[in-house]
């Protein structure tokens, strides 16, 4: 080698070594993961307010929902009171009216005697019908209901469903009492107390149509004190006990949020 190829060949390794040093690093691949996480943190945050915001909604559904029902209850007592007043009112009619006519009767056939009856005197009509009186516990669960729905006085209506269920225990509108009253407390979350209501539904009123939304407020309850299992498997005998009703619905969506 000449000393023009020898300087030649030293040149070209200075120019390489200059253009190496100025070549600045990237580390394209952290940059690029970096931003993807970033990216999927905000749609993460953003479902997870979807998913806050919705659940908000059917819990607001579901009160709504509560308080229909318990307008059509309270509606339907007072159509059968109106009806049974009605029958009774055509009963004691027809008493009455057979009543005076046997007295007619009786007068005509009985001979005017002072003995017997003094001339001008009308005959007495007696009548042992007893008077029509609507049934107190009817009253008391109407007027606990009404707390809630008319005047949404719930902190009156929570001792109100109290005092019926004490003094009507085994009251055809007991199931309806204990849910009421789980449900009030429910809104306050008052959780165990709440879950104590729900529970006699479950238990001793198995054939009450409260018992679907009971056993769904119970899994509710677990959820919110952080037993997800026990909360799975009110949901899941919701959906296997009540398949045809509103309850399985949102026992389903709950399932979802859950991953059950």
């Amino acid at each position: 080698m000449n000393k023009t190829s020898t300087a030649f060949f030293g040149v070209s390794l200075l120019y390489c070594a200059a253009s190496a040093a100025q070549a600045p690093v990237v580390d394209v691949n952290s940059t690029d993961i970096e931003a993807r996480l970033a990216t999927i943190e905000r749609i993460l945050a953003s479902r997870t307010e979807s998913q806050h915001r919705l659940q908000e909604q059917l819990d607001n559904m579901q009160s709504e929902v509560d308080e229909l029902r318990g307008a059509v209850e309270v509606h339907t007592n007072q159509l059968e009171k109106i009806l049974q007043r009605q029958r009774e009112l055509y009963l004691e009619i027809d008493k009455r009216v057979e009543a005076l006519k046997g007295s007619v009767v009786a007068s005509v056939q009985t001979p005017p005697s002072g003995a017997v009856q003094r001339s001008g005197q009308a005959p007495s009509i007696s009548s042992s019908v007893p008077s029509v009186t609507l049934p107190n516990e009817s009253e008391a669960y109407e007027a606990a209901v009404n707390l809630i729905l008319e005047d949404r006085d719930y902190d009156k209506a929570i001792p109100a469903f109290q005092t019926f269920i004490q003094q009507f225990p085994d009251s055809q509108y007991a199931a309806n009492a204990y849910y009421w009253l789980g449900q009030l407390l429910f809104n306050q979350q008052n959780w165990e107390v709440a879950k104590q209501q729900f529970s006699v539904v479950e238990q001793r009123f198995t054939d009450s149509t409260k018992r679907a939304d009971s056993l769904l407020k119970l899994g509710i309850i677990a959820e919110r004190q952080g037993n997800s299992a026990l909360a799975r498997e009110y949901f899941n005998q919701v959906i296997s006990e009540y398949p045809d009703s509103s309850a399985r619905k949102l026992a389903d969506n709950r399932l979802t949020q859950t991953g059950g």
